[in-house]
């Protein structure tokens, strides 16, 4: 089939290389000329895992191609993806300006009916705003042209976003049009062959179930650290209470691990735009106010700790920081609580020698030269001539140190684990103090 996708972002570029690798004959269109003309010589400009050799791969053999002609997109394809940003607008709502700036391009070009299938992330009522933009630029055109807007909303985790494509959990098609649901079908039918991950659904509802499904996510992991803030106050070890409840199977396992907060491009700006959109219809979304405070809080625990083992101030202080990404998998920092914890450090007076595996180039982008910040280029780099260290991202590289290096080099032999990656007394027994979320600080006496 002939597949157009607008954006080249997460969404975008991992949907167009996934159904290229099918068979498809896709071509995306973006209009940062850089961006094309990096994708075109092989430059992936995000840090995906199995992306690069999935476009590499699928460019050579003339599946997929990359254009800034927004004309040459929109004559390609049948069925042309809305996958661009949407970004937070001041008021916690999501910003449609980039949606409807592609409608109306579409709209502008279109020569023959088309099925929109729209991918980002949308408030419900998106889909009747770009078919009014379609409708209002064809009248002015005055051509008469059918064309379906669906809603076919993405679920994929950066870091798997390649796997997740390739193997969906499920496939939501919001439309009323058969014509539109048989054209989809077809486009998926190759991820659908095991069993029918397919559900159709009208649009309104396929709109409000990506953003009930991101948002029943960061509810888990705001609860969690709730409880975890208890457990610390009992004397409890989430840890051991977390296992507890995902052993039952309606609770499960995934997304109940305590830690800093969450982060990225989804979750916390699709908190805001849920209850934006609830109280546009006068509903106090009681349940998404508390999970975004409680996440607030969190994404402030680990420097609370700091400054107050210290005294208050961390002038003079320098502070090694493993992990920037928000995520394992990535090199995105997008609402990463590294963020936070380096802006309340620095304000505090500290330094930071920070580590990551893939988010250097990204955090220099982000923080530029600053006379507070050393960017390392290995974890061991970044304890030297540290006090303490801070874990913010649990990269599987930081799992198994050398407990008897870090408690070396570091000159207060003191650990702030956000993400509780090690057992306590292991820790303290190497001669460190050990302070992790929801658990009984460890102590060398105590090892």
């Amino acid at each position: 089939m002939k597949v157009t996708v607008f954006g080249t972002g997460y969404v975008g570029l991992v949907q167009g290389a996934v159904l290229a690798d099918v068979g498809h004959d896709v071509v995306c269109v973006d209009v940062d000329a850089d961006k094309v003309a990096a994708l075109q010589a092989g430059r992936i400009p995000i840090h995906e895992p199995g992306l690069t050799p999935l476009v590499a791969h699928n460019q050579a053999a003339g599946r997929l191609r990359f254009t800034t002609d927004a004309a040459d997109g929109v004559a390609h394809g049948d069925l042309v993806f809305l996958a661009v940003g949407t970004p937070p607008d001041e008021d916690g709502s999501a910003d449609l300006q980039h949606v409807l700036a592609v409608a109306r391009t579409i709209a502008t070009h279109m020569a023959a009916p088309k099925v929109i299938v729209n991918k980002s992330t949308v408030p419900v009522g998106t889909a009747d705003k770009v078919a009014d933009v379609v409708r209002a630029v064809l009248a002015g055109r005055q051509i008469d042209l059918s064309f379906d807007v669906v809603s076919n909303p993405e679920f994929l985790k950066e870091g798997a976003a390649v796997d997740d494509c390739k193997r969906p959990d499920r496939i939501v098609i919001g439309t009323a049009s058969t014509n539109a649901e048989r054209q989809l079908r077809e486009l998926y039918a190759p991820f659908n062959r095991n069993h029918d991950k397919i559900v159709v659904m009208d649009v309104k509802s396929a709109e409000l179930t990506k953003y009930a499904a991101n948002a029943m996510l960061a509810t888990k992991i705001s609860f969690i650290n709730e409880i975890a803030g208890l457990a610390e106050r009992l004397g409890a070890d989430i840890e051991a209470v977390r296992r507890g409840i995902g052993s039952d199977p309606r609770i499960g396992y995934h997304f109940i691990y305590p830690g800093v907060g969450y982060g990225g491009s989804c979750f916390p700006k699709d908190v805001k735009a849920l209850i934006h959109t609830a109280r546009q219809t006068g509903f106090t979304p009681d349940v998404l106010l508390a999970v975004e405070q409680r996440n607030d809080a969190q994404r402030r625990v680990l420097a609370e700790r700091i400054t107050t083992h210290y005294g208050g101030s961390l002038q003079g202080k320098t502070i090694a920081v493993w992990g920037l990404a928000f995520k394992p998998e990535t090199d995105d920092m997008r609402e990463a609580p590294s963020r936070a914890l380096l802006h309340a450090l620095w304000n505090a007076g500290a330094r930071a020698q920070a580590h990551d595996p893939v988010a250097m180039d990204e955090a220099r982008r982000i923080f530029g030269e600053r006379d507070d910040l050393t960017l390392c280029a290995t974890p061991t780099e970044a304890l030297q001539g540290a006090d303490c260290l801070a874990i913010v991202t649990e990269w599987k590289t930081f799992r198994v140190p050398d407990f008897d290096e870090i408690a070396r080099l570091l000159k207060d032999r003191l650990v702030f684990d956000g993400r509780n990656l090690y057992d306590p007394a292991v820790v303290a027994r190497h001669g460190l103090i050990y302070h992790s979320i929801g658990r009984p600080a460890a102590y060398p006496d105590a090892g």
